[in-house]
């Protein structure tokens, strides 16, 4: 009983490799790059990161202008009103921090929700052309050190099926 078991298990590859393997790669970094839903997403995230920017710059140029007008003044002032000065410094630097980590959540957020249909999008795509080419694996690598002759570029029909050019 066992020499049968460890005979079909050792005949079970062979059957595997009996069938034709189709294998096709997909450069997703290609398809991004013409993709006007992509392009549409940097606009959009490009017009966020500026309106945080805009606001931390505003905010450093108040916290610079009040920072120099207490350090010429120090001398001048009594002991109360430098220290609520520094206080409001202080405060003004938790508030430019507080912004700058909102910003960089909010704009995490904003692109991943952006990002997902797209990239849903394009893996319905992939699966399509799998589908209806029959290709047994469909790999997304980013770099190639080797294409074998097996292997097919399937990245044009991707990009006709997703409407392309």
């Amino acid at each position: 009983m066992k020499k049968i078991i460890l005979s079909l298990l050792l005949l079970l590859p062979l059957g595997l490799f009996a069938q034709e393997l189709k294998i096709a790669f997909v450069d997703q970094n290609q398809l991004f790059a013409v993709m006007p839903e992509v392009s549409e997403m940097e606009s959009q995230l490009a017009t966020k990161r500026k309106e945080y920017e805009d606001a931390l710059k505003l905010m450093q140029e108040d916290y610079y202008r009040k920072a120099e007008d207490l350090q010429q003044r120090v001398d001048s002032l009594t002991e109360n009103i430098r220290k609520v000065r520094v206080q409001e410094l202080q405060e003004l630097e938790y508030r430019m921090e507080n912004l700058s980590k909102i910003g960089q959540e909010d704009f995490t957020k904003l692109q991943e929700s952006l990002f997902a249909p797209i990239q849903d999008k394009v893996t319905k795509a992939i699966n399509a052309v799998g589908e209806e080419n029959g290709y047994s694996c469909i790999m997304l690598p980013q770099i190639f050190l080797f294409k074998g002759k097996n292997i097919i570029d399937a990245t044009p029909q991707v990009m006709a099926k997703l409407g392309l050019k």
